[in-house]
C-alpha cells in the first residue's frame, strides 16, 4: 500500500479482515470496506451440511454404497441432531443464522459470545452462556463463528477438547487457525471426540500428509462454506458499491476503519 500513492480505497471481497492489514491502511489514509453479511446464508447452510454428515455418517455410508455393501449402511450407528445441544461460539451474521437453523431442526441452541449482550443473543435464537469453559461440557455438537484475532486463535486447544463431552462434534467454518489441529487429531483418534466437519485449516491449502484428512470420521471442505453463485454476486455488488461511494467522495456504509475517513488520501 505504502508503493501506492493514490490508493484510496482496499476492497476485501469477503468478510474476514485477517488478510488486510488495517492499522497500515489507516496510518496511509487508506479506506478499507469488505462485505459482511454477503456470505452468511452460505456459510451457515454449509455449517449445517457438515453437522448432518458428522451425525449421519456420510462419508462412511457413501463408502459402503459405492461397494455395493447394503446390509452394512443399515448397522452404522447414525443420530439425529434433533433433541441434542448445539453450543455456537460468536452470534454475528453467520451464526445466528445457524441457530435459526438448528431451532426448526429442534435443537437445544446455546451461545458464547462476549461481545453481544444476553438479551441479544436470546434474539438471535439461543441462550445465552457467560464463557466457553461453561459452554462447552453442556453441547453435543460445537460449532466456531468467529474472526480470527489473537484471543480466538487456537481457542479450540487441549484444554478446551478436553472440556467436551465424550463422542461431541467439532465445526469449524470461520477461520482454520482457531483450531490446534495437532490437538483435535488426538481428541478424534483417541475417541473423545465422535467426529469434525472442518471447512477450515490451520495452513491452506492444508497439506496433503495432514492425518486430519485420512480420518473416516472427519467431513473435510475446501474453504468454500461462503462460495455459492449467490455470495459471489452479492460479495462483488456489496464491495464494488461501497469501493465506488469512496471514490464519489461519499462515506461508505460499511467503513471498517471510520477513523481514516477525515485525513482520507492524505499521506
Amino acid at each position: 500500500m505504502a508503493a501506492c500513492t493514490k490508493l484510496r480505497v482496499v476492497g476485501r471481497h469477503g468478510v474476514g479482515l485477517d488478510t488486510v492489514d488495517i492499522p497500515a491502511a489507516t496510518r496511509l489514509g487508506v479506506a478499507v470496506v469488505h462485505a459482511p453479511g454477503s456470505n452468511s446464508q452460505a456459510v451457515a447452510e454449509h455449517a449445517l451440511m457438515l453437522m448432518l454428515a458428522c451425525v449421519k455418517r456420510t462419508r462412511h455410508i457413501d463408502t459402503l454404497t459405492r461397494k455395493g455393501d447394503w446390509g452394512a449402511t443399515r448397522v452404522v450407528g447414525n443420530t439425529e441432531l434433533a433433541g441434542k445441544t448445539l453450543g455456537i461460539v460468536g452470534v454475528g451474521n453467520i451464526g445466528r443464522r445457524v441457530a435459526k437453523f438448528a431451532g426448526a431442526i429442534g435443537m437445544r441452541v446455546l451461545a458464547y459470545d462476549k461481545y453481544v449482550p444476553d438479551d441479544e443473543v436470546r434474539r438471535r435464537g439461543a441462550e445465552p452462556v457467560k464463557s466457553l469453559e461453561a459452554l462447552l461440557p453442556q453441547v453435543e455438537v460445537l460449532t466456531c463463528h468467529t474472526p480470527l484475532t489473537s484471543e480466538t486463535t487456537h481457542m479450540i486447544n487441549p484444554k478446551t477438547l478436553a472440556l467436551m463431552k465424550p463422542g461431541a462434534i467439532f465445526v469449524n467454518t470461520s477461520r482454520g487457525p482457531v483450531q490446534d489441529e495437532r490437538a483435535l487429531f488426538e481428541a478424534l483418534t483417541r475417541g473423545h471426540l465422535g467426529a469434525a466437519g472442518l471447512d477450515v485449516w490451520e495452513e491452506e491449502p492444508t497439506p496433503l500428509d495432514n492425518p486430519l484428512l485420512n480420518l473416516e470420521n472427519v467431513v473435510c471442505s475446501p474453504h468454500v462454506a461462503g462460495v455459492t453463485r449467490e455470495a459471489n454476486r452479492q460479495m462483488a455488488v456489496q464491495v464494488a458499491g461501497e469501493m465506488l461511494r469512496v471514490l464519489r467522495g461519499e462515506k461508505p456504509e460499511v467503513l471498517v476503519n471510520p477513523e481514516v475517513w477525515p485525513r482520507l488520501g492524505q499521506r
